[in-house]
């Protein structure tokens, strides 16, 4: 579904772009000056090198100042790779593995009968987990202590390993409580992505924003509500509170207004390692592009790591229980697939709501990363960022 227009952005393309890639210029500029964007940055790295680094745009509603390189963007389930590159961080340091039951961990996440589950299962979206019983405030959604418990008690929605549905908010705590089960230092995911992935290579990036960084947060701009009322009575059979959808994306209530609670400062404050990483594209491209090879001296990942994090562990045809779509999910990356095509086989990150999208391919040597204060409608595929996405595939078949 594409964004209704709006009048062309005050503030034109800033940034940088190496010599052959002018293409992704050109589709970043377009998408702008179609009326699909408030604000927005795009960056990629190629070969361990940035060669796009552009932002354009507005930072609020208002227009009261351009987006620039300094702004700092909320990007829902992107967060989800981050937390996925330091799940595999654990793996490779040999804290955990993928094939070890959830409960060798977390022995008190065993409750109403998920002893057997995997910690590939649980990070994979087969764990049944996309939401627990009864109604919630954000108040209970931003105590990690309480999710994590009522999440150990929760009875899975349905038998894990049989089936796969987006975890998408569940998935935080999840994956994060498993990090600080397994670190050394007990570090919050938060805390452990701050030391491990983002301190090494320079990058912004929080889960968990500093109070003396809140100025520079663009604020989320909602989608447009489909206009024509069969969409609407459609959204509502397939996302409406009572389904499994609006449970899993809403967390029965606690998240009511998609962006609305998201531009929340005790939101930006709380660790939601499923939804509420603040960051940029710059540094969002840096860290991906560490995970296939060097940046800089650093690389976070080795080829065998990303090999097995990457792989595919749902079935390509299978339908998720909560998007509907065939979606497809390695060890807490989205894979590609029809649901998240991106560069095509051997690409792994995570999209967000709105419009966000982070992803490698260690074929290509590509890293890749676009972010936005306006958020579009779609489930499957910001028309946005399939524009950058295919201007990149253009410059690589030359």
């Amino acid at each position: 579904m594409a964004v209704a227009a709006e009048p062309e952005p005050p503030f034109p393309v800033t940034g940088t772009v190496e010599p052959g890639w002018e293409p992704v210029r050109d589709a970043f500029q377009a998408n702008l000056d179609a009326g699909m964007e408030v604000g927005a940055a795009v960056a990629l790295y190629h070969r361990g090198r940035p060669v796009v680094d552009l932002h354009a745009g507005a930072f609020d509603r208002a227009r009261t100042r351009p987006y620039d390189e300094d702004v700092l963007q909320l990007v829902f389930s992107t967060t989800k790779g981050i937390t996925a590159i330091a799940l595999a961080l654990c793996v490779q340091r040999g804290l955990l593995d993928y094939d070890d039951l959830v409960v060798d961990h977390w022995p008190e996440f065993g409750q109403a009968g998920k002893g057997e589950v995997t910690v590939a299962q649980l990070i994979s979206h087969q764990a049944g987990l996309v939401s627990v019983d009864g109604p919630l405030a954000l108040a209970d959604a931003l105590d990690w202590d309480g999710m994590v418990a009522r999440l150990a008690r929760q009875a899975p929605y349905w038998p894990p390993g049989t089936g796969h549905g987006y975890h998408a908010l569940t998935f935080g705590w999840l994956a994060g409580e498993l990090v600080r089960r397994v670190d050394p230092e007990g570090r919050t995911l938060g805390g452990f992505v701050a030391d491990e992935v983002v301190a090494p290579l320079g990058a912004e990036l929080w889960i968990g924003l500093p109070g003396e960084l809140e100025s520079r947060v663009s604020p989320l701009i909602g989608g447009e509500q489909p206009a024509d009322a069969a969409v609407r009575a459609l959204l509502e059979q397939f996302m409406g509170p009572d389904t499994l959808a609006g449970k899993a994306l809403f967390l029965n209530g606690a998240f009511s207004n998609a962006d609305a609670p998201f531009n929340q400062r005790a939101v930006h404050a709380a660790e939601l390692p499923a939804a509420n990483a603040i960051t940029n594209a710059r540094s969002l491209a840096r860290i991906y592009a560490s995970t296939i090879g060097e940046v800089d001296g650093i690389r976070l990942l080795e080829p065998a790591t990303v090999a097995r994090a990457s792989s595919t562990a749902t079935r390509p045809d299978e339908p998720d229980q909560v998007l509907v779509y065939p979606s497809t999910f390695g060890m807490g990356f989205m894979t590609s697939g029809t649901f998240t095509p991106m560069l095509g086989s051997g690409s792994f990150g995570h999209a967000g709501a709105g419009g966000s999208l982070a992803f490698a391919q260690p074929a290509s040597e590509i890293a890749f990363a676009y972010v936005m204060n306006r958020m579009d409608n779609t489930l499957n595929g910001d028309v946005r960022a399939l524009t950058l996405v295919n201007a990149v595939a253009h410059v690589l078949r030359g």
